[in-house]
Parts: structure tokens; C-alpha cells; sequence
């Protein structure tokens, strides 16, 4: 079996197309269409039985003289099919049929090997619990809350207003939730 299905167009003649008789493939293949003369317009169409098993990237397809294009069949479906491959040159002048054969694709009946070192968890090094959280350090916290403590009693001293200290307190307890959040979880 091959993995490309090669055209040849404008090999002997102007819009000539040249193509083997027959193609196997168990898995997806390229159409190579080969142009070894003026650029021109090649269209490629699966009949009914080859698109249940499998698609063209696109139909229509330019090729620059003295070029090549490489168009992909892809499997879509397992099992085996047999069908044609038209390809058609000079707006339906020239027509060629391949006789494509999908087989059965083949896949390797090896298991998986997996490595020894990935039967086992990789020790924790970073010293944490099994969320995946730090210790809580107590100093920063302690900091934190004195400072709140002293802002609320000096807001107290000079605005003399219980409603501010509420206020300063409640925004103090938020930011000192947040300091504690971002030393648990961490950066």
C-alpha cells in the first residue's frame, strides 16, 4: 500500500491527466497532483461508497505550471470500502476514475507501555497539605490586624464618629483577609 496517489496533468498533452489504474490505502492519503505544464484547475470527487469512509480537504483545486499539490484524504470511519476517484481536468473535458480499495486501518495491537516512574505520585516538596495549602505564618497576620486596630482608634480620635470607625474597621478586616488569603494560597 502507498500513502500518496500521484496525478500527472499536462504530462503528454494539454488538461491530460494520467493516473494509476487502482489505489489501496488502509489509513487517510494525499492526492499528489504533479502538473508538468500550464497552471490549471483540477477537481476531485469521491462517489457515494468512498464518502462514507472518507473526505476530500476541499474539490477544486488550482496547480501552477511545472508544480505540485499535495490534497488530503482523510478517513472518516473505520471498516473497508471500494469506490472510484474522479478527477477531472478542462471544466469536465478530460475525466479520469481511480479505483480506490479502503481497507481495514491498521492499528498497532501494542498496548501502552508506561514507564515505572509513572506507576508511583512524585513525592511534595513544597512542605504543603493535601489541598495543596502553606502553612498560615502568624506574624504578617498579627502586623496586619495592629494595624487595623490602630487606624480604627485613630480615625476614632480624630473623627469622632462610631459610623467611621465601623467603616474603618470593616475595610481593615477585608484588606487583612486578603494578606491572609494571599500568604495560604500564595502568589
Amino acid at each position: 500500500m502507498s500513502d500518496a496517489l500521484v496525478v500527472h496533468v499536462n504530462r503528454d498533452e494539454l488538461h491530460g491527466l494520467a493516473v494509476p489504474d487502482s489505489f489501496e490505502a488502509g489509513e487517510s492519503f494525499d492526492v499528489v497532483l504533479v502538473n508538468h505544464g500550464e497552471s490549471t484547475h483540477v477537481h476531485l470527487h469521491l462517489d457515494d461508497a468512498l464518502s462514507e469512509q472518507a473526505a476530500l480537504e476541499a474539490p477544486n483545486h488550482h496547480v501552477e505550471g511545472g508544480s505540485e499539490r499535495r490534497v488530503r484524504v482523510t478517513r472518516t470511519a473505520e471498516g473497508s470500502a471500494r469506490g472510484n476517484l474522479k478527477v477531472v481536468t478542462a471544466y469536465g473535458a478530460t475525466t479520469r476514475l481511480v479505483a480506490v480499495h479502503l481497507t481495514e486501518p491498521m492499528y498497532p495491537d501494542d498496548g501502552v507501555e508506561v514507564g515505572e516512574e509513572l506507576t508511583t505520585p512524585a513525592p511534595r516538596d513544597d512542605g504543603g497539605d493535601e489541598a495543596g495549602t502553606g502553612t498560615l505564618p502568624v506574624g504578617p497576620i498579627v502586623v496586619a490586624g495592629g494595624l487595623v486596630l490602630a487606624l480604627a482608634v485613630g480615625t476614632a480620635a480624630v473623627v469622632e464618629s462610631s459610623v467611621a470607625v465601623v467603616a474603618v474597621v470593616g475595610i481593615g478586616l477585608v484588606a487583612l483577609g486578603v494578606v491572609a488569603a494571599t500568604l495560604i494560597v500564595g502568589p
